[in-house]
């Protein structure tokens, strides 16, 4: 399997230019991924792949720098009082069980169709997740922004759930939650099946954790980088063996990542928790618009549809630019929050103290 797997990849030639693009997708990948609490695959990974780096390699590269970003994320998110640690690891313990089947289904996928096919699965799968679980985000966000109050209470369905007596009935006490242990189960498994699959996992963990198992939106964005570090080592390891992490891309992703994690980890001490859930949305459908540009090439490549090269090479080129326009609209988005929350803090001091324990 190793050897029928790895003559379908073939890594790509790196130049400064590259580098540099790869350090700045990293930087604000990690920006992203200490402000939301997902380790920010859902940037990462279109954005090498928008460089002609194979689907499974990305996958597993990203997943690769994904440990050590998220374990530096959860130590922030954990001093500034956010993080579950229980919710964290019960969750991640599932999610490793999910990591290993979204291997192999990744695995499968590249050894019948090849590298096309991998292409296609996950820009695909990224175009179904993205629009699916971004929409629902940035409608609930949109909600929001459009009230005077914060929100309050929990989501339905986390209400009614909750409400369950099916045990054992756990408590968690940084979340301020009760519920089942078996409700968490299936978020943990598919937040570890789709990192896996597709190098995803935040995205699904975060909202899960919000809307299924009730978390705050701060809570939910910070557990879900311990899930991330424990799930993405075990992750690693399997790639591995497979021949698919490109160490390259790995440490100089992970390079800029490391300065943009404590950044993002900072602005979520200053914004409101609607602002969340905005960059969520607006990161995600940009970027579902960036992988479903690509989708007509990898059809080709397929023998699935019949397109002209110059067409190709246009939709390729929107693909990247899309691509970036996301990766600036993060970014903007992000820092124009902080700025705007810091400004209106009467105090000073307190401002001072929060940086202070950088």
């Amino acid at each position: 399997m190793h050897d029928a797997l790895t003559s379908n990849i073939q890594f790509i030639d790196l130049s400064w230019g590259i580098a540099a693009y790869l350090f700045i997708v990293g930087f604000i990948g990690g920006l992203v991924s200490g402000f939301i609490g997902s380790g920010g695959a859902f940037v990462l990974t279109p954005g090498m792949m928008s460089l002609g780096v194979p689907a499974a390699v990305a996958v597993a590269s990203n997943m690769c720098h994904k440990f050590p970003k998220a374990m530096v994320g959860a130590y922030k998110r954990y001093k500034y009082g956010q993080v579950d640690l229980k919710l964290g690891i019960m969750m991640a313990a599932t999610a490793t069980i999910g990591v290993q089947v979204g291997i192999k289904i990744q695995e499968m996928i590249l050894a019948r169709w090849g590298e096309a096919g991998s292409n296609l699965y996950v820009s695909l799968s990224f175009v179904f997740v993205l629009i699916t679980v971004g929409g629902y985000v940035f409608y609930d966000a949109y909600k929001l922004s459009r009230s005077s109050e914060e929100e309050s209470g929990t989501p339905a369905l986390a209400a009614w759930l909750q409400k369950i007596e099916l045990p054992p009935m756990i408590y968690f006490k940084t979340a301020n939650l009760r519920i089942s242990l078996w409700f968490t189960v299936p978020v943990g498994f598919l937040t570890g099946m789709l990192a896996a699959t597709i190098a995803v996992g935040g995205f699904v963990g975060v909202p899960g954790m919000i809307y299924v198992i009730g978390a705050s939106g701060l809570v939910a964005s910070a557990t879900e980088l311990v899930i991330a570090f424990i799930m993405g080592f075990g992750g690693t390891v399997k790639w591995a063996i497979n021949g698919m992490v490109d160490i390259r891309l790995t440490l100089i992703i992970l390079a800029g990542s490391l300065l943009g994690v404590q950044l993002g980890a900072i602005g979520t001490t200053y914004v409101k928790e609607h602002m969340i859930k905005v960059v969520m949305g607006s990161i995600m459908l940009i970027v579902a618009l960036s992988r479903g540009l690509a989708v007509p090439k990898y059809l080709r490549e397929l023998g699935v549809i019949s397109i002209s090269d110059s067409m190709t090479s246009m939709l390729m080129t929107a693909s990247f630019a899309s691509m970036c326009f996301a990766l600036g609209v993060g970014a903007v988005i992000i820092l124009a929050s902080m700025i705007k929350a810091k400004r209106s803090y009467a105090g000073p001091a307190l401002t001072q103290e929060s940086f202070d324990h950088v």
